[in-house]
């Protein structure tokens, strides 16, 4: 099969290195890992949704920096790019479940949320179509907007993980 290599960058790839995006997802990790261990006194009033989230997200960031920084296309490459897929696509869902923040409906975090259900798909045929281009950009829009922009968005307004973290 042909592979399509990526041809040219843009302004984001420019700026914003796979070796950038995965030390920004090591750092992303650390800082939940932080704000989780802050709020030990909590632990018990939190609900499996959340649990189950935060386990998720944490095994989708602790992947990241592996899957951005190794060599690709090897088999330890798509197997640990199953997990991530799996790991990404239950994030999302069990993002769902978590609506306490909004009277018990939707937020807007909740479109970022059908946004990856949608994508997480069209990566994997991306990689296994062997457009690699194409992968590699849906990876990257992954990594930067649903773990990283969104990460960033748990911490202020008084949410759980800015609480922990910030009280």
């Amino acid at each position: 099969m042909a592979t399509t290599a990526p041809t040219g960058k843009n302004a984001f790839d420019r700026v914003v290195t796979d070796r950038g995006l995965g030390i920004a997802s090591g750092v992303m990790l650390a800082v939940v890992a932080v704000a989780v261990a802050r709020g030990h006194a909590d632990w018990d009033r939190i609900s499996w949704h959340v649990w189950a989230h935060l386990a998720l997200i944490a095994t989708a960031l602790a992947l990241t920096p592996v899957m951005l920084i190794r060599p690709k296309g090897s088999r330890s490459h798509r197997v640990l790019g199953w997990v991530w897929a799996s790991a990404m696509i239950l994030t999302a869902l069990s993002s769902l479940l978590i609506r306490d923040t909004n009277h018990g409906n939707f937020s807007l975090i909740h479109i970022l949320s059908v946004w990856v259900l949608l994508q997480m798909p069209l990566l994997v045929w991306r990689a296994r179509k062997h457009d690699v281009a194409g992968h590699r950009r849906g990876v990257r829009g992954i990594v930067f907007g649903a773990l990283l922009i969104a990460g960033f968005f748990t911490f202020p307004f008084d949410r759980l993980l800015g609480h922990w973290l910030f009280a």
